[in-house]
């Protein structure tokens, strides 16, 4: 799964790095919680255009009668995106990126749980598979809401947990984006976790482990005495 992840850069810095016209104004954060707003990019619907937007993090479908769904739908499994209501709309046509240059994940202990940051060796953004969506509330309010993909972990994770989010390969930004595309054979080659063989793995802080500590301590290695070795 993806519970909670980094995004330690700006505004500026996302929308040179996807190529997107900027809507948002985004400060440094190391432990993105469930139901925050986050940052997304999706492409226009009528333009050829990449454009980063907020969206709150779970997914709300247009259908649903309530917003507080919200929550149970932080992530959508990959094998079931053709499958399940609230995404398969999406999955066809609003496929977003979710920028990240960590995310955590945490390994059961015999007592308790020692959290893990993963991301690339040279600490780059890179694109999470999300879906996005639009949902009216009855008193005419409209929401924009998101999900990320998980798939089952690669080799160099799943010692630490079964699933993880999965990595759009810079090469595919277009066709994952672009909501003209529909081939569901062609989406389905996206859904494979390529760009997820190599990453950096460390133990951290459990200080990441509480959502009131937001700063870059949840980020930094752990203390020699509480790192813990990986099975890879």
């Amino acid at each position: 799964m993806c519970g909670r992840y980094r995004l330690s850069v700006t505004d500026k810095d996302l929308a040179e790095r996807f190529g997107a016209v900027s809507e948002v104004e985004w400060a440094p954060r190391y432990n993105i919680a469930p139901t925050d707003m986050v940052p997304i990019v999706r492409q226009d619907m009528k333009l050829p255009t990449r454009r980063l937007t907020l969206a709150k993090w779970g997914l709300v479908p247009s259908w649903a009668k309530e917003a507080s769904i919200g929550p149970k739908l932080i992530n959508a499994r990959a094998e079931s995106l053709t499958e399940k209501p609230a995404f398969r709309e999406s999955f066809l046509t609003r496929r977003c990126l979710v920028p990240a240059n960590g995310f955590y994940e945490w390994r059961k202990l015999t007592k308790g749980t020692q959290p893990f940051h993963i991301g690339m060796p040279d600490e780059s953004i890179f694109g999470l598979a999300g879906l996005w969506e639009r949902w009216r509330s009855p008193n005419g309010e409209w929401l924009k809401s998101c999900t990320i993909i998980t798939v089952p972990a690669t080799p160099q994770i799943k010692d630490i947990h079964d699933r993880m989010p999965l990595i759009i390969p810079e090469g595919s930004y277009e066709l994952w984006l672009d909501p003209a595309f529909k081939d569901p054979a062609g989406l389905q080659e996206l859904l494979r976790p390529a760009a997820s063989e190599h990453l950096s793995v460390r133990t951290v802080s459990s200080r990441v482990s509480n959502v009131k500590y937001d700063d870059a301590a949840c980020a930094i290695p752990a203390e020699p005495e509480q790192q813990l070795k990986l099975r890879i």
